[in-house]
């Protein structure tokens, strides 16, 4: 798990896909955080991406930094404790402008069931599990 944290930290801007009726949708994400040993990412309850995850949670997130990428396939659970409201708005607090904890929008949400395969042209891939 830390290896992918790492990754997606310093890619800065990593992709996450979602599914809505059949129709994947991708967008960019850069939020990352280790919290109570489960990797987390962050966004508003309010946005399509949230609903669309609470309707199906399985993901899809790709990564580029230099000459490597990783590509991981996970449950993306929804998890409302504060605290992790908390910690996320703390380790990002340009995100405060817009949430809040308790906010009833703050929405933090965990990879389960992780299968994340990093990649490159000159290294054989190699997969991890969490």
């Amino acid at each position: 798990m830390g290896e992918l944290y790492n990754f997606l930290k310093d890619a800065g801007v990593w992709f996450l896909a979602t599914d809505e009726d059949g129709q994947p949708h991708v967008r960019p994400i850069g939020t990352e955080l280790i919290y109570n040993d489960k990797l987390y990412f962050q966004t508003g309850l309010k946005k399509k991406m949230a609903q669309q995850l609470l309707k199906n949670p399985k993901i899809e997130i790709t990564a580029v930094k230099g000459d490597r990428w990783v590509r991981v396939q996970a449950e993306a659970v929804h998890d409302p404790d504060e605290d992790v409201q908390g910690a996320m708005l703390d380790a990002f607090p340009e995100l405060k402008e817009m949430y809040a904890v308790g906010d009833g929008n703050t929405a933090c949400f965990y990879l389960k069931n992780a299968i994340a395969t990093f990649c490159s042209f000159t290294e054989s891939p190699y997969t991890v599990k969490f």
